[in-house]
């Protein structure tokens, strides 16, 4: 789980203006960040289903918002994409 100043952080980074907080961009940023943190934790605890259930949830978001984002802004959803170093 993602402390305050690490959330912070990133909406710091991604942000698309001074006062945003939740546009898709800042989301997906959050997101990928919380499923890089949760991969790290299953790779030690293997049978940790629960949080493999919500790092399921996530990924699903994530896609979800990812697809939004193409479908409103195909060059956000580019630069964001190569920023996260995501395969889409």
């Amino acid at each position: 789980m993602l402390d305050k100043r690490q959330k912070e952080k990133i909406i710091e980074q991604y942000r698309t203006h001074e006062s945003d907080t939740g546009s898709p961009q800042v989301q997906i940023a959050i997101l990928t960040a919380e499923i890089k943190d949760l991969s790290g934790h299953l790779l030690g605890h293997k049978k940790d289903f629960s949080s493999r259930k919500g790092l399921l949830r996530k990924v699903s978001e994530r896609r979800r918002l990812l697809k939004y984002l193409q479908r409103e802004d195909a060059k956000a959803h580019g630069e964001l994409a190569q920023k996260l170093k995501l395969d889409v």
